[in-house]
C-alpha cells in the first residue's frame, strides 16, 4: 500500500485530499496543527485502518515512521483574514515547513507536490495569467506574507529538484470553494453566504468590477491528484477560468439563497487583484484536466452544507491558536 503525507489535511483542501488518496487506496497520514484546521473535517477518517492524524506544526523537524511515497504540502493559512493576523506563521509555514517537508522527501525517496497559489501573480497586469508570468507584487505590502511565502516555497522546490534530484510538482490554485470552507474565514464566497444566511447586507469592495474565477473542490483535487502522477516539474496553473465579477457573483448569491438583501460597498485593501483568470493550457494539455462542475452546481452543493452548520457557526468568528508567534 502506497503511503501519502498530508500537511495542512485537516483543512479545507487538505481534507479532501485525504478522501482522494484513502479512495484510491492509500495509507494517508494527515498533519496539522489546527491553527486554521479542524478535526471535524477528517473524523469520518478517524475509524479506518489506513488511516493516521499527527498533530504537528511543519514549521518544526517532521518526523514520521516507515516509508513514505509522496508528501502534498498543503499546510498555511489561506484567507486575508488568516494571513494578516498570524502573518509570521504564515510565512514560517511557507519557508520553514517547505524546508522540513523537502529534507523529509530526500530521506524517504518521495516525491512531494506543493500548494502554492494564483497569489504569485499578485496583481497582474497580463490577462488571463499563464504560467510564464512572473506576477506583480508588494513584497512589503499586507498580503506580501502570503504572496512571497509561497513564491519561496516554489524557489526553494526547484532548488531542491535541480541540486538534490528530488521528484517535485508545483501546482498554482485558483479560487476554490465547496463544503469546509471555513464560513467565517474572510473569503468572498463564503462571507457573502455567511450574510446573506444571517440577513445581512452582502459587503463587496469598491465597485466589484474586479474578477475572480471559481473552481469547486472536486475539480481542483482531480487536477492535484493528475498532476502529482505526471512526469511534469513545472508549476501547473488548476482552477476554473470561467471569470466573473464580485458584483454579479454577489447577485449570483443574492438569487440563489432567496435572500431579498442588497450589496454594499466598503473600500478596496491594499493590493487587492482587480483580475483573476487563470490560463489553463497547460493543464488541458499535459494532465489531459479541466473543471466539469459548473459554478450554479457547486454553489448550490455548498450553500446546502452551510445552511446545515449550528447556527452558532453563522455568528462564529475567525478563530487561531494563540502559540509561537515568533
Amino acid at each position: 500500500m502506497k503511503r501519502v503525507l498530508i500537511t495542512g489535511g485537516a483543512g479545507f483542501l487538505g481534507s479532501h485530499l485525504c478522501d482522494r488518496f484513502i479512495k484510491e487506496g492509500f495509507h494517508v497520514i494527515a498533519m496539522d496543527n489546527l491553527i486554521t484546521g479542524d478535526l471535524k473535517n477528517i473524523e469520518h477518517l478517524f475509524k479506518l485502518p489506513n488511516f493516521e492524524f499527527y498533530h504537528h506544526d511543519v514549521s518544526k523537524f517532521i518526523h514520521v515512521p516507515g516509508e513514505l511515497d509522496y508528501i502534498l504540502h498543503f499546510a498555511s493559512p489561506a484567507s486575508p483574514i488568516d494571513y494578516l493576523k498570524i502573518p509570521i506563521q504564515t510565512l514560517k509555514v511557507g519557508s520553514l515547513g517547505i524546508h522540513n517537508c523537502l529534507g523529509l522527501a530526500r530521506v524517504k525517496n518521495a516525491r512531494v507536490l506543493i500548494a502554492s497559489t494564483s497569489e504569485v501573480y499578485g496583481d497582474p497586469t497580463v490577462h488571463p495569467q499563464p504560467e510564464e508570468y512572473w506576477g506583480n507584487v508588494n513584497p512589503v505590502g499586507p498580503r506580501g506574507v502570503y504572496d512571497e511565502a509561497k513564491r519561496f516555497q516554489e524557489a526553494m522546490t526547484m532548488a531542491y529538484r535541480t541540486y538534490h534530484n528530488l521528484e517535485t510538482r508545483i501546482v498554482r490554485i485558483f479560487n476554490t470553494y465547496g463544503p469546509r470552507m471555513r464560513l467565517n474565514d474572510g473569503r468572498v464566497l463564503p462571507a457573502f453566504i455567511g450574510q446573506a444566511l444571517r440577513g445581512e447586507d452582502l459587503t463587496m469592495f469598491g465597485d466589484g468590477s474586479q474578477t475572480r474565477a471559481f473552481c469547486y473542490v472536486d475539480d481542483l483535487v482531480e487536477g492535484i491528484y493528475r498532476l502529482l502522477m505526471s512526469d511534469y516539474a513545472q508549476p501547473v496553473n488548476i482552477g476554473n477560468p470561467d471569470e466573473i465579477t464580485i458584483k454579479e457573483f454577489g447577485e449570483e448569491i443574492i438569487k440563489l439563497t432567496g435572500t431579498d438583501q442588497k450589496l454594499i460597498s466598503l473600500p478596496l485593501p491594499t493590493d487587492d487583484p482587480k483580475q483573476r483568470k487563470p490560463d489553463i493550457t497547460k493543464a488541458k494539455e499535459i494532465l489531459g484536466w479541466e473543471p466539469k462542475v459548473a459554478r450554479a452546481e457547486g454553489l448550490k452543493i455548498t450553500y446546502e452544507y452551510f445552511k446545515s452548520l449550528p447556527k452558532d457557526e453563522l455568528f462564529k468568528m475567525a478563530n487561531h491558536r494563540e502559540f509561537d508567534k515568533k
